[in-house]
């Protein structure tokens, strides 16, 4: 089979596509025939040697990816036989290998595709997706509420403009010139430029901020919260958290949260997670946004990815 090897930490570059053994479920796997793989901020982190979040860095060489669609393939010892042939999608935890025309996962990791799902669409939430169903569980979020997202056209920023219509909140969706129409269709009452130096201009009082973005981004978004209001932090692709002090907690009583890493994993189910983030999909609460690139080009998929030229979920397609 083909697959992406990274043979050393550090640029996109050392991702390459190479031809390498064919793997074999061991007990209690499967073989999956990947149609579909995602691709993470997180692994661009691991990629370049830089340990975060819940997934140590690996052995080298190795194949990324955590998160794949496709069909079982072939079982191994003590598997239930109707997963043979079954379309599924699945996140492989701790393991790696998705980038990859076949992969070994756990077969309690699996879920069971309907027809009317789409692969990309299925790869996209079982990651992203059950990150977005902890964050909107812990955010709470009410028709009361105006909802600033920054990031409002990414994997996840897509999702919570998504579930804040659908629960009756105003949405400020922020985002590039070129990604604004897009969250409009995305059902935003309100998107902002971020590029503008002066996009919180005309915005008002906001009582919820979801900022994955940081920097000074972040930091203007927090400054649009009234009283009583909350900032949830689940990232900063600006390349610096949002700054907070004390201060800003007592000057209007706001709270900020970080979302996710130890408080989402704490006593958390995430297969839980997973079935919530796959039921939106299945019911057309959620459709995810993604951007695929052939399984040749993750090195293109990455630097993509890390300069903001993509919408959604990126995947590579075998």
């Amino acid at each position: 089979m083909h697959a992406i090897r990274q043979h050393e930490f550090g640029p996109a570059g050392n991702l390459r596509y190479e031809r390498v053994p064919d793997p074999e479920p061991g007990p209690g796997r499967v073989l999956i025939t990947v149609s579909a793989a995602g691709v993470h901020l997180l692994d661009t982190t691991i990629r370049k040697g830089e340990s975060g979040g819940p997934f140590p860095l690996p052995e080298l060489p190795m194949t990324p990816g955590r998160e794949v669609a496709g069909v079982v393939t072939k079982l191994g010892d003590g598997v239930e036989p109707h997963w043979l042939g079954k379309r599924i999608v699945a996140h492989l935890g701790q393991a790696s290998g998705g980038y990859a025309e076949l992969a070994v996962a756990d077969a309690a990791s699996l879920h069971a595709l309907p027809d009317h799902v789409s692969d990309d669409h299925a790869v996209a939430m079982i990651g992203t997706g059950r990150t977005a169903a902890g964050v909107l569980r812990i955010a709470e979020l009410t028709a009361e509420d105006v909802v600033l997202v920054t990031s409002a056209a990414g994997g996840l920023g897509a999702l919570f403009v998504q579930e804040a219509k659908a629960v009756g909140a105003r949405v400020v969706g922020v985002a590039s010139t070129a990604k604004l129409d897009l969250v409009r269709q995305l059902g935003a009452d309100v998107v902002a430029d971020y590029t503008r130096p002066d996009w919180p201009a005309g915005i008002g009082e906001v009582t919820v901020v979801l900022d994955g973005v940081g920097g000074d981004a972040g930091r203007a978004a927090l400054e649009l919260l009234g009283v009583g209001g909350r900032i949830l932090l689940y990232g900063w692709t600006a390349g610096e958290p949002t700054r907070i002090d004390t201060g800003d907690l007592y000057r209007l009583g706001i709270t900020a949260s970080v979302v996710v890493g130890p408080r989402m994993m704490k006593g958390t189910n995430l297969r839980g997670l997973e079935e919530s983030a796959m039921a939106a999909l299945a019911e057309g609460r959620l459709t995810p946004l993604t951007t695929t690139f052939p399984l040749a080009e993750a090195a293109a998929a990455h630097t993509a990815l890390e300069s903001r030229a993509t919408v959604g979920k990126v995947v590579l397609k075998p």
